[in-house]
């Protein structure tokens, strides 16, 4: 990838000059999409990002949000997809690395992770290569960091063959005295380097991750594909928490995209002002770089600090003790933003002009085709197998058992269910966290689908007891120089903005990824949300059912106003049907706040959401091998009731129906299906009775697991 030539013009035209070669791959990585935002920034505006709650939103390395006066977490998302597809484990691993420093800047100490990862059929070596390479890079950095994985997603579907998606959230601990920001304090003050010295790795990330991948991506573009350290992340890790304890850090940014020339000018430029840095001060671990090689190499574990003057023989003392490098590598300045090497000027150029002079893409849009219902017959036993074992509903424990998940002790509740709760004991509080997509659903339906991944998501949370903080999200999707593809990726925007605003969640932050197209065709347009919500305390209601207890569905079986709609339903991607996608409840936050409620009450025993798979994958779901289920489905048309998605809606066992009634009286229907056995079975009668024990759906859901061992 090289500038464009009508970038090369508006550049000229600012400089009154030819760019240097430094300038110019300076300007087409922090001019890439990746970088820029070009195609959508345009769209973002959508979203609201404010709250009594947002003590910084969108725009710094992550989002800061109070839990109470004394109390911050902090949030940030990121993708490293084409380096994930290039090399797995390395692309994720580093993936993981990032977030976490982008954590560091804002003086927080990071305490949980949530990776959501998106695959080809899991059927295909070639993605079953990539699933476990990307597996054992998140956990490999992420167990040695010594920061719990506690949440996320996996998705298989055919078209992420060509471009797998690897999305990882990251939140973190701080308050006010230590919060720290990118934005540049005051001219004179010096600029540091911290971390491990740089090398050639992982130069021209950015205008790589803002193309198509190439049929030879997996050899052309290794070069590009940044290698980790997970051990000088911890040293760094504890480092940065030393240096913000003692107040010594002014601003800060970790070295991702477009390397030392990215963050430093970021850094300046968000302040209008600009810096002098001398390139060959620069710790490096390669010999004879030049300055370009210095300016723009992405090497991880590496932080750019600007400090007084005062406190840099502090700083370096800290460091070093720490075992890290530590370069004093310039000044920050209110003129230009200059880069010399060995005394000659490679880089000088507005700081601002440089961050935000990238002009913003006009582009094409249409909007998706409505699908046709074209509905298939299948037996209805055969279904019910079929669903519960598709790799995209059964278990995820061959996933996250790999994490190191209790590191920390503050993980209340662990994967594997709704929501993972963190425990913030410095705010009594719990944490509840949910991340994930739903591409059948998006594929389907861009605008519908991410309203319903939206209201997924924080219906996860209120399973949990809790109720919806704040989001953030890292919106995927194709080449958006195709008008489908830019009209579901409008979709996506517009219909997760709306259902974040309708539940009062504000979206403080966020990463876009575009150009996630190959040979293959494009991915689905795929908008993860990962999302916080708070409760007192740290307990929650487990999904799995009691022995005793009635059985209550909250929401729709979808038989009310005819036939259940299907669409974007894992039963017609396995059964090769279309249909509309479902209607969404009409007061959504309603719900949420309701079953929030709900799950605190002393008499409710366990609630599960309803969702990828509808009813049967739910209710399977909920039985152990010392409590099962019997429930009754209206048999009109059971499998409709049964396996359609319909977002917004959960199953609650409690000791006392009538209150759950009272309590979603006017805001949902409330639906007894049964109650709970003591004989570990599964029995559902809908016209026709499905059983299986709580060992045969084990087995059934333990698809990823039995393939890949």
């Amino acid at each position: 990838m090289s500038l464009a030539d009508s970038d090369r013009e508006l550049v000229v035209s600012e400089l009154d000059r030819e760019p240097t070669r430094a300038e110019a791959a300076l300007f087409e990585n922090l001019w890439s999409e990746h970088c820029a935002y070009r195609s959508s920034r345009p769209l973002l505006s959508a979203f609201d990002s404010e709250g009594e709650q947002v003590v910084v939103g969108p725009g710094d390395d992550a989002a800061v949000v109070a839990l109470d006066d004394e109390t911050y977490i902090t949030m940030g998302i990121e993708s490293h997809n084409h380096p994930s597809y290039v090399d797995p484990f390395d692309g994720a691993a580093t993936g993981v690395g990032g977030i976490v420093r982008d954590t560091l800047s804002m003086g927080a100490y990071p305490v949980a992770l949530a990776d959501s990862l998106y695959f080809g059929e899991f059927d295909d070596e070639h993605s079953k290569y990539l699933f476990e390479g990307v597996v054992e890079g998140i956990s490999h950095y992420g167990n040695c960091i010594g920061v719990p994985t506690v949440a996320g997603s996996v998705d298989f579907h055919p078209d992420y063959e060509g471009n797998p998606l690897v999305n990882v959230a990251c939140v973190g601990l701080t308050n006010e005295d230590r919060l720290v920001t990118a934005e540049a304090q005051e001219p004179g003050n010096k600029l540091v380097l911290v971390g491990n010295g740089t090398g050639r790795d992982g130069l021209g990330g950015a205008s790589f991750a803002s193309e198509d991948l190439a049929e030879d991506a997996e050899t052309e573009d290794r070069p590009a594909v940044q290698v980790g350290d997970p051990y000088a992340e911890k040293l760094l890790i504890e480092a940065n928490e030393q240096l913000v304890d003692e107040g010594l850090i002014e601003s800060a940014r970790d070295l991702g995209a477009a390397g030392l020339g990215g963050a430093s000018s970021e850094m300046v430029a968000k302040a209008d002002l600009g810096a002098h840095i001398e390139l060959e001060r620069v710790h490096q671990r390669e010999p004879n770089m030049n300055a370009l090689e210095i300016l723009l190499a992405e090497s991880q574990e590496r932080m750019c600090y600007e400090v007084e003057p005062d406190n840099v023989d502090r700083v370096r003392e800290i460091v070093e003790r720490f075992d890290l490098g530590c370069s004093v590598i310039g000044e920050v300045t209110d003129g230009n933003y200059v880069c010399t090497f060995d005394g000659e000027s490679v880089v000088d150029v507005d700081a601002y002009f440089l961050g935000e002079g990238a002009p913003m893409n006009d582009l094409a849009s249409e909007e998706p085709a409505q699908p046709e219902t074209d509905l298939p017959e299948v037996d209805l036993q055969e279904a019910f197998e079929t669903i519960v074992s598709s790799p995209n509903t059964a278990s995820k424990r061959w996933v996250y058992r790999q994490y190191d998940h209790e590191v920390g002790v503050r993980t209340s509740v662990g994967p594997g269910d709704d929501a993972a709760i963190i425990a913030v004991r410095e705010a009594e509080q719990g944490l509840a966290l949910s991340s994930g997509a739903a591409p059948n659903w998006t594929d389907v339906a861009p605008y519908e689908g991410a309203r319903a991944i939206a209201l997924e998501n924080a219906t996860n949370i209120a399973a949990k007891g809790a109720t919806p903080l704040a989001a953030v999200d890292c919106l995927n999707g194709g080449n958006p120089e195709k008008p489908d593809v830019y009209g579901g990726f409008e979709g996506i925007v517009d219909g997760l903005a709306e259902m974040c605003e309708t539940l009062s969640t504000p979206v403080v932050g966020g990463n876009v990824s575009l150009y996630n197209d190959s040979v293959a065709g494009p991915i689905p347009p795929t908008p993860t949300l990962a999302m916080v919500g708070s409760k007192d305390g740290y307990d929650a209601p487990p999904l799995s059912v009691e022995p005793d207890g009635a059985l209550l569905l909250v929401g729709d079986l979808g038989l009310e106003t005819g036939s259940p709609r299907l669409g974007g339903s894992e039963y017609l991607a396995r059964f090769d049907g279309s249909d509309a996608f479902p209607e969404l409840p009409a007061d959504p936050a309603a719900v949420v706040e309701t079953l929030a409620a709900v799950a605190n009450d002393d008499a409710t025993l366990a609630v599960h959401d309803v969702s990828h798979g509808g009813l049967a994958v739910s209710l399977a779901e909920m039985v152990t091998e010392d409590a099962g289920l019997e429930v009754a489905i209206p048999s009109d048309d059971p499998a409709g009731a049964l396996f359609h998605e319909q977002p917004g809606r959960a199953l609650v066992q409690t000791e006392s129906p009538e209150a759950v009634r009272e309590a979603f009286d006017g805001v949902a229907p409330v639906v007894e299906l049964g109650s709970g056995t003591d004989d570990g079975r599964l029995t559902i009668d809908g016209g026709r009775t499905l059983t299986a024990d709580a060992a045969e759906i084990r087995e059934r859901r333990a698809t990823i697991e039995r393939e890949l061992e």
